[in-house]
């Protein structure tokens, strides 16, 4: 039902998308949470994008950026529990 849905709404997926496996369905099995599937997404379809200004480099930092956000998520997280004991 999910797929026929995205269908309707992205009927010609763009070639950068287009994968054997799905980022989606890694990010949905592990549970991963927003930065970490960004940075999945990212990393999965870095090198894939064609045209003029779409460089591997900016899909790799923008991978980075994210695991950096979900670095420092869990660093106060752990701090919060460090205090509270």
């Amino acid at each position: 039902m999910a797929k026929d849905f995205y269908k309707l709404l992205r009927p010609q997926k763009p070639d950068h998308y287009n994968f054997s496996i799905e980022p989606w369905t890694v990010i949905h099995d592990w549970n991963l949470g927003f930065f970490d599937g960004n940075a999945v997404k990212y990393i999965c379809r870095s090198g894939r994008k064609t045209g003029k200004g779409n460089k591997r480099s900016d899909d790799l930092r923008k991978a980075l950026e994210n695991l950096f956000e979900e670095y420092q998520k869990q660093l106060s997280l752990e701090k919060e529990i460090s205090d509270g004991e």
